[in-house]
């Protein structure tokens, strides 16, 4: 039996020439760690034969094992070291393989999981690159839907922008070269560059509103207001309006509970939905508010008689300068009132939709309780 001494001594030896091996291909392998992995793969595999011959050629003399034994084993080892460089060599192979097939999917206009086989971590990485080229068209899509509305909203504002400045520019000629004297024609200029400059103003602000739901930086101040005195309010400022159109216009909560919002942003939004609901509605026509929770959400609708919107707009209607037609007519606002409520809504984490009822059309603001 061999004594415990000498099998720790042979420990020692045959580790000693290990660690020199290895310290040998760590060295190697960190001047060839730009290369490929398959070059890679060959040096570990030959480091794993060297450090095993090393270690028996160590132990051999040591043990004075004589030529002829010494000759056996050093072929054996050799030979179960040229079958493990070749395994090294294919594992490499198919490694180089598998990512050749993964960089010509990534090269290719559209990413594309390879179909074949690949290994456990590539296929992981295949899939993940999908994921991120999904991602990535999801939001080209929405920066060319984007670009697209900004071009669009830049020139129809500048057409409506134009549009009253022109009609300022003739009254305030007319005035200033006094082409017109009477009293009442004065009085009657003076009155619609009143209505044309507010509502150039107003405009400015829905602008300025916008940017500010875009860029992000629209800031709540969240208050516990009544749900009765939010559409109260809406319904009270779109009176006028509604009289002079001839529309009848009517509020009502069913539940008056308080919800934790930002009275100002939110009744901007609310009446956006009713100037809205009033300019599409006909004389003789009405225009129903009316507020509710239910299902743990505060729910505010606008109905109108507005005959309904085709089906192929309903998804267009909230977005920027959109307002179903290719027209641009002097005083129908800008279309930016519903992107605005849209915006003021969605930031108070809540959703609105519209959908073709009755008579027109019905649009619900639904906001949580709890924020």
């Amino acid at each position: 039996m061999i004594p415990f001494w000498a099998l720790v001594e042979v420990f020692v030896y045959a580790a000693l020439a290990a660690l020199a091996v290895a310290g040998v291909a760590l060295v190697v392998l960190y001047a060839l760690r730009s290369r490929s992995i398959a070059v890679q793969l060959i040096v570990v595999g030959a480091a794993t034969v060297l450090a095993t011959v090393s270690g028996i050629l160590l132990i051999s003399f040591l043990m004075l094992i004589n030529d002829h034994d010494r000759s056996v084993v050093l072929v054996v080892v050799m030979s179960a070291g040229v079958v493990a460089l070749g395994v090294s060599v294919l594992l490499g192979r198919r490694l180089v393989a598998a990512n050749r097939t993964l960089v010509e999917a990534v090269r290719a206009d559209r990413f594309r999981p390879p179909s074949g086989p690949l290994p456990a971590e590539l296929a992981e990485l295949s899939r993940e690159l999908d994921a991120a080229y999904a991602r990535l068209a999801a939001s080209h899509e929405r920066e060319q839907a984007l670009e697209a509305s900004r071009r669009e909203l830049v020139a129809w504002v500048s057409h409506d922008l134009r549009t009253p400045l022109a009609g300022l520019r003739a009254m305030a000629e007319a005035l200033e070269d006094e082409v017109v004297a009477d009293q009442d024609t004065v009085q009657r200029y003076h009155e619609r560059i009143r209505v044309e400059v507010e509502r150039l103003a107003e405009m400015v602000d829905d602008l300025f509103e916008l940017s500010r739901i875009h860029a992000g930086a629209l800031r709540l101040s969240r208050q516990r207001v009544g749900l009765a005195d939010l559409v109260a309010e809406a319904v009270a400022g779109a009176e006028a309006l509604a009289r002079a159109k001839g529309v009848r216009l009517h509020g009502d909560v069913r539940e008056g509970l308080p919800v934790q919002v930002d009275a100002g942003e939110l009744g901007r939004a609310l009446r956006n939905l009713v100037v809205n609901a009033i300019r599409h509605t006909p004389s003789d026509g009405a225009v129903e508010v009316t507020g509710e929770v239910r299902g743990g959400e505060a729910r505010v609708t606008v109905a109108d008689a507005c005959g309904g919107i085709p089906e192929d707009d309903l998804p267009r209607v909230f977005d920027v300068a959109f307002r179903g037609e290719a027209a641009r007519t002097p005083g129908g606002g800008a279309g930016l009132g519903l992107a605005i409520a849209r915006g003021i809504v969605e930031a108070h984490a809540g959703e609105i939709g519209v959908a073709n009822e009755g008579p027109g059309c019905r649009f619900e603001v639904r906001l949580p309780l709890t924020v």
